[in-house]
């Protein structure tokens, strides 16, 4: 293993010398758990500080580290700009073709330096492709467009949904969400919203609040519509009309439909959701770095985007368990207008909430600007680590140290202003200052090469090129999806005998009859159609105390009547449901009902088909529970293997880092009294070479004086002295030799001490790795005695038929 392929640590460079200035053959190695008390770069233009951030996330996703990025600029995509085999072929569909022609060069000729460059690159920095490879096999790497289908884009249909209750138990939490959101939506707008002052902001805030606290979700569509009446008649003492006059809810809702139905708007109503789990983690648990490219949007679109996506970066960070190991990270990449020091736009309260609070959940925020007087220093002030690369003024020099200072006050830690103003004077490219909290003094390093072809921002066609072929999930949630794979199917056939009857009349009394919610608009020469179908709701018990699991859980089935006849087992022909229908307890009064098969006509098969449910769901129904011995952990219900795995991993992570922590401490007396002995050694050797100089000296001089005490006739006792001096000389010269032997012996015992270190941390890295844990997985059925059928109607689903007689589901 190189020195610097260690686990828990990233590889940012090596240390520069100031006083040579000169970069030395020492590796910055910084631990990744530092970060959970996040970090800022700042570095003008030229200074490195693009390559220092993607050094960091190629470390972080080497280490399985995931992350999230938001890339203002679209330089952070030259994350996916990796080669392997580091061959001219690889380079050439990313070159920039402007810059080979200044430099007198064809594409192709261009495309081969530049592999000639990042392989000689790389070398020099201990690298090469089998590094590449390593980060390409660990983590997965995507561009997320939102508002755009340059890369994958995002969809914010939910992004008005309700947050966990635990946000809504905590007021401030619930608070600060409903604030940020709505004050991101007006920016949107063009409403500059005070969320005191504003109408606007309060009306909308306080329909988010009456929307949540009952647990239901809201989209834009649905907001509208709530504006225009709300669901509520008064706001603080006020009359709701006397407050926001009918009229003017009007405009707001008009001014809102505007965006909803412009053609420009419509893109960000389609692709994946913002899942912030599955940014994270894919769906079998392999770590992601997903880079959110906003280059493409308008100050508005981005200011909307980033606030509804911090906000649910919060909502996913309160749903995990505290940890003090690194989790994952959030970079933001030229965060200037979104953490300013005196404004307050909507994405800073979100900002400002993760500073303080993502410590505890092991998330890790960093931030990179190139205008540090643009940073709200005040709310950095708790950020444990500065990198600090090239400046461009005094003024940047002089905010960076305040924003230092008060990061050492904090701490406690002592702050040498005039030393640290002397190294950012004079900082050269890709040469930066760290201040880490968790050390004990600063350090000047130079950065690695970094693995990523760092061509610049990409053009669109190249993003779509790069991102192009990666699978991408289906639109919408995964339950919309499930539930519109086996409902919104189209059928092309004749149009079945329908009657315009009131199926009341022929479907026994004692059978409940409900009617599915309408979900779609019925066009203009369109008929709506009522088709029956079977939906049962069952309630199941798996338990077992030994997997630690008692979970009572609810699931809908639904089994659609397409024919005159029911198969005799009508159950193994249901679809299970994500989630309950919405029911009307009358139809449409356009609505046509399809004609019914005799078996509905009958009361017991009801009973019938109501009972076989029940045996249905304990023949069918059965969980996976997945078992790690090495933690004696089980998988909690509903957790896929996947997800199973990332909450493995952490515990893994805390794991590995305490023991670390306890190796470091068993073995920091062992090296410190080394290092003492060897110190002394030294200091031995040094005194001995000066004793044998002065040895030398002093039987020079006594021989000097022999021979001119013969010449003048003294008597021949200076010869005697002569020897004497003579041989403590050599006396003297032995003792050097032992001193050096022993020094020499002394450094041996130290490296072997380091290696017996280094060692021990490589077998707990190779122990407390997820891949190499054990999982085994079984099998858990409900609990027979316990299950019961909560709910039994026939349902009468509305489906939309054309002129053509082609059907489509229309809820």
């Amino acid at each position: 293993m190189k020195d610097f392929e260690k686990l828990g640590v990233f590889y940012m460079g090596r240390e520069f010398d100031v006083e040579t200035g000169k970069t030395t053959e020492l590796p910055l190695l910084y631990d990744s758990k530092d970060l959970t008390t996040h970090a800022v770069v700042v570095g003008m233009t030229g200074s490195g500080k693009t390559g220092l951030c993607l050094d960091l996330l190629e470390e972080a996703g080497i280490d399985r580290i995931p992350a999230i990025v938001i890339d203002p600029k679209g330089d952070i995509a030259n994350l996916l700009l990796t080669f392997p085999d580091l061959s001219p072929g690889d380079f050439r569909p990313w070159v920039d073709e402007g810059q080979a022609a200044r430099k007198g060069m064809s594409p192709d000729e261009f495309a081969a330096a530049e592999s000639k460059k990042w392989k000689k690159g790389l070398e020099s920095w201990g690298q090469d492709g089998a590094r590449i490879q390593k980060l390409r096999d660990t983590v997965d790497m995507n561009v997320y467009t939102p508002g755009s289908t340059t890369g994958r884009p995002i969809t914010i249909l939910k992004s008005f949904s309700a947050p966990s209750q635990e946000v809504i138990d905590d007021s401030d939490a619930f608070r600060e969400r409903i604030q940020s959101a709505v004050s991101g939506l007006l920016a949107l707008l063009g409403i500059d919203a005070d969320p005191i002052r504003s109408r606007e902001h309060i009306l909308i805030s306080n329909i988010l609040s009456h929307a949540w606290k009952e647990g239901r979700d809201l989209d834009l569509g649905r907001m509208i519509s709530e504006i225009q009446s709300p669901p509520f008649e008064r706001v603080g003492i006020m009359d709701l009309d006397t407050f926001f006059p009918s009229k003017d809810r009007m405009e707001l809702a008009m001014t809102m439909n505007n965006l909803l139905a412009s053609p420009s708007f419509s893109s960000w109503m389609v692709g994946e959701p913002l899942n912030i789990k599955r940014m994270l983690h894919n769906e079998d648990g392999k770590p992601c770095i997903s880079i959110i490219s906003i280059a493409h949007l308008g100050d508005a679109e981005r200011m909307f985007f980033v606030t509804i996506l911090l906000n649910e970066v919060l909502a996913w960070m309160r749903s995990q368990a505290g940890t003090s190991s690194l989790r994952a990270l959030l970079y933001m990449d030229e965060v200037f207008g979104y953490f300013p020091p005196s404004k307050n736009p909507p994405s800073k309260t979100p900002m400002l909430t993760l500073l303080k609070q993502a410590r505890a959940f092991g998330l890790g925020v960093v931030l990179a600007t190139q205008n540090p007087v643009d940073l709200d220093y005040k709310g950095l002030s708790n950020t444990g680590t500065w990198f600090l690369g090239r400046l461009q003024t005094e003024r940047d020099k002089a905010r960076v140290i305040e924003g230092l200072e008060g990061a050492a006050a904090s701490t406690g830690a002592t702050f040498d202003r005039g030393r640290i103003e002397e190294i950012l004077s004079n900082l050269s490219s890709r040469v930066f200052f760290m201040n880490n909290v968790h050390e004990s003094e600063p350090v000047v390093f130079e950065t690695r090469w970094a693995m990523s072809y760092l061509r610049g921002p990409l053009t669109k066609q190249q993003l779509k090129k790069l991102v192009g072929d990666t699978p991408a999930p289906a639109a919408g949630s995964a339950a919309t999806s499930e539930r519109s794979s086996r409902t919104a199917e189209k059928i092309v056939a004749s149009p079945p005998a329908e009657k315009k009857i009131d199926p009341r009349q022929i479907i026994p009394n004692e059978v409940e009859q409900r009617f599915v919610e309408l979900q779609q608009r019925i066009g203009s020469g369109d008929r709506l159609v009522y088709r029956p179908a079977l939906v049962g709701v069952g309630r199941l018990h798996f338990t077992r105390s030994t997997y630690k699991i008692d979970e009572w859980v609810e699931q809908t089935y639904l089994v659609e009547v397409k024919g005159q006849e029911l198969s005799d087992e009508v159950w193994d022909d249901a679809a299970q449901l994500p989630s309950p229908l919405d029911f009307d307890l009358d139809p449409e009064d356009e609505g046509e009902f399809a004609e019914i098969p005799s078996e509905l006509q009958k009361k017991k098969n009801f009973s019938t088909w109501e009972k076989e449910l029940k045996d249905f769901l304990y023949r069918t129904q059965e969980i996976t529970v997945y078992k790690c011995s090495n933690f004696k952990a089980y998988s909690q219900y509903g957790e896929s293997l996947g997800d199973f795995k990332v909450r493995l991993e952490q515990s893994v992570s805390e794991k590995r880092d305490t023991e670390v922590e306890k190796l470091r401490k068993r073995y920091k007396s062992k090296f410190e009294t080394l290092a003492d002995r060897i110190r002394r050694a030294e200091d031995k050797v040094d005194v001995e070479r000066d004793q044998y100089k002065q040895s030398r000296l002093d039987s020079v001089l006594s021989a000097g004086s022999s021979i001119m005490g013969a010449l003048l006739g003294r008597k021949s006792g200076r010869r005697s002295s002569s020897v004497k001096s003579i041989g403590r000389a050599a006396t003297q010269r032995k003792d050097i030799a032992r001193a050096q032997d022993n020094l020499v012996e002394l450094k041996e015992k130290y490296e072997d001490l380091e290696a017996e270190f280094e060692e021990a941390i490589e077998e707990i890295e190779e122990k407390l790795v997820v891949d190499n844990l054990e999982i085994e997985d079984m099998t858990l059925r409900p609990k027979k005695t316990d299950i019961s059928v909560e709910d039994f109607v026939l349902a009468w689903l509305p489906w939309r038929v054309d002129s053509s007689g082609i059907a489509e589901s229309a809820y």
